[in-house]
């Protein structure tokens, strides 16, 4: 049968042709017999010549396909008598040339199959791999009920530019099966802390704690509906929940709807949040209890009442679409000061350094930690380039100082002169790939990181000392609460140390109306009391007529997106802080949440994200590779047009947005 249907595939199909031009030859012959002679002897050279082509053609096809079957690995005899479901196709257009019975009963029209392609009969198999030179392809691919291992060769037919491939299936829907229960029964180790146990419980009888609690575990309880689980309570404020991996996936697939259940719990000013960290795919419960620290961990470190679920390779996150509760305690800030100076006292020199294009906040608060150093009569310089920041009016007034006379230094000089003994101290970022130099915090053995924004998947993990806090309003903030418990009695802070801190927190804070607590009113009233003037502060701020101007050009240009969303996109360089101001001046627009200012800097786009609260920004720009917090994030797009960058930008929104329950 096969042989037949091979025979009838090679003829040239033009016999249809041939009759017709039969037909004109008998009429012409009746109206001049000589030309319908001539025509006659004609049709029938070239049928002979045609009949001799497809002849020749049939035999080197045959001897093809027995050729590749000598050679095939995984044959186990000739193509013709192959044990496997074995196929040749057209490696260009994927058209069937001849299979063998196995293949045939593998499908289900085996019929058909000589008018259908291979993605008709094998819809999931790509031929990339063989394409690349690869025999074997990378995954298992699905046929009816069954699931198969495909390898091949290639081979092209002699004095021909086409090139035929021979696939041969090996069924292994025995091994998919059971590497199905593998991973739905893989263990998952789950690690759930209510964020403001302590908030909600003050001032409440044991009776009304009971009834907030037993209310909590109704909802938990519901939510997990019955599933076969451990869930226990091993502290006041924490569960932890040992289950299969197939209910974690069903978790994630309703986006951890239980973040959203349990707000209804405590009062409508202070609802009840919940933190979840999960571990998934360790090597034992060891390694996946270790992983659900990790996430919880990152959960409370991006501000709480998310869930995050951390596998051997990444952190997943659902949630955190809330605003941070400030839960900050001076025990902690002193312990962490405690860490701190025991850090830069045992070091022989300390290195400070923010992130790229480092604005007031970033310096603010390195120079806070210079005059920590100067109290413990520690060396510190801080490294900057100062040919790409947004703070060089500040810089240049900190360096008139004769106690900053050559602090501040280039990666390359601090690279030379850093010893075994050396601290660096990271503010302002706690992620690798934004710092200013990259090649200093690989090569410093001894770290310490000082950071206010939301952690995300990519950050420093190898710090002796990590003060973390994503609920203050800057890292000026947190430096200078430490500052605090730094004896600064023989040295006081400078009135420019006081001024560039607290620039820091009027910028981050927008002039202390985000993300603010009576924390930052705190630090704010302290370094008015060391001297610092507002106007001075309120001059850091000033710009250029042409970059005011600039700013307005920006705002005009944006255009609205899902009435709440506000995209300026523009294919020139603006500079940094210009859209950064453009950004934050379309949050005065009335009904706008988000704004977001697209521009292209050198080849890439940049984007300056900014939201009022009820908008998480960083959910939306992480989508895109960036970073930052609910109200302020950014993000740098590589060889992306602004354009196409904007276009991103609105399908993150969407899927942001469809993300949410309803």
């Amino acid at each position: 049968m096969n042989g037949k249907r091979i025979e009838r595939l090679l003829e040239p199909g033009v016999l249809g042709y041939f009759l017709v031009f039969l037909l004109f030859c008998a009429v012409l012959l009746f109206f001049d017999p000589i030309m319908g002679g001539v025509g006659l002897a004609l049709l029938i050279v070239v049928y002979i010549i045609q009949t001799r082509r497809a002849i020749r053609r049939r035999r080197e096809l045959l001897r093809y396909i027995e050729g590749v079957s000598q050679n095939a690995d995984v044959a186990a005899g000739s193509v013709m008598s192959s044990p496997f479901p074995t196929v040749v196709i057209r490696l260009d257009t994927g058209d069937i040339v001849w299979y063998n019975r196995q293949f045939g009963e593998i499908t289900s029209d085996h019929e058909h199959i000589f008018e259908t392609r291979l993605a008709d009969v094998a819809p999931g198999l790509s031929l990339g791999w063989l394409i690349a030179g690869r025999n074997e392809a990378p995954e298992l691919i699905n046929i009816g009920e069954r699931w198969y291992s495909v390898g091949g060769t290639t081979e092209r037919i002699p004095n021909d530019a086409k090139i035929l491939a021979t696939l041969y299936f090996i069924d292994r829907t025995v091994e998919h099966s059971l590497r199905e229960i593998s991973d739905r029964t893989r263990p998952a180790v789950g690690i759930f802390m209510l964020d403001n146990y302590e908030e909600l419980t003050k001032g409440l009888s044991e009776q009304q704690k009971s009834a907030l609690i037993a209310e909590l575990d109704e909802k938990l309880n519901a939510w997990f509906d019955g599933a076969d689980c451990m869930f226990r309570k091993y502290e006041k404020d924490r569960y932890v929940m040992v289950c299969e991996k197939s209910l974690l996936d069903r978790f994630m697939a309703e986006k951890f709807s239980v973040l959203d259940s349990v707000r209804t719990v405590g009062s409508a000013d202070n609802p009840l949040t919940l933190s979840i960290g999960f571990g998934i795919d360790g090597d034992g419960y060891g390694e996946i209890f270790e992983f659900a620290s990790l996430a919880i961990d990152m959960a409370l470190s991006r501000g709480g009442d998310q869930a995050v679920v951390k596998d051997r390779v990444n952190f997943t996150f659902f949630g955190g679409k809330t605003q941070e509760l400030e839960k900050r305690t001076k025990v902690k800030s002193r312990v962490m000061a405690n860490a701190l100076r025991r850090l830069i006292s045992d070091s022989s020199s300390v290195y400070i350094m923010g992130h790229k294009n480092s604005d007031l906040d970033s310096i603010g608060a390195a120079v806070g930690i210079v005059c920590a150093c100067r109290r413990l009569d520690r060396k510190a310089h801080i490294i900057v380039d100062l040919n790409m920041t947004a703070a060089a009016l500040l810089i240049n007034r900190i360096t008139a100082q004769p106690e900053y006379a050559g602090v501040f230094i280039s990666p390359s000089d601090a690279m030379v002169h850093m010893d075994a003994r050396s601290l660096l101290v990271v503010v302002d970022t706690n992620r690798p790939e934004v710092v200013e130099a990259p090649e200093i915090l690989e090569s410093c053995p001894r770290i310490a990181v000082i950071d206010h924004h939301r952690r995300a998947a990519s950050y420093i993990s190898n710090a002796a000392l990590n003060i973390h806090e994503p609920y203050a309003s800057s890292a000026s903030e947190l430096v200078c609460e430490l500052l605090g418990y730094f004896d600064n009695s023989k040295v006081p802070l400078l009135k420019i140390e006081a001024e560039a801190l607290l620039g820091g927190i009027v910028l981050d804070s927008k002039n202390f109306t985000l993300r603010t607590g009576v924390r930052t009113f705190e630090a704010a009233a302290t370094l008015r009391l060391a001297g610092a003037d507002p106007v001075e502060i309120k001059k850091l701020f000033q710009t250029e007529y042409a970059d005011y101007v600039e700013r307005y050009r920006i705002i005009a240009s944006a255009v609205p997106y899902r009435e709440h969303f506000a995209i300026a996109t523009l294919d020139e360089n603006v500079g940094r802080v210009v859209a950064a101001q453009a950004a934050d001046g379309l949050l005065d627009v009335l009904g706008i949440q988000a704004s977001f200012v697209v521009f292209n800097e050198n080849g890439q786009a940049i984007i300056s994200a900014r939201s009022l609260g009820q908008v998480n920004v960083q959910l939306i720009v992480e989508k895109l590779g960036g970073g930052g917090h609910l109200t302020m994030a950014g993000a740098q797009l590589p060889g992306v047009t602004p354009e196409e960058a904007s276009e991103r930008i609105r399908v993150a929104i969407d899927e942001v947005i469809r993300s949410i329950p309803q």
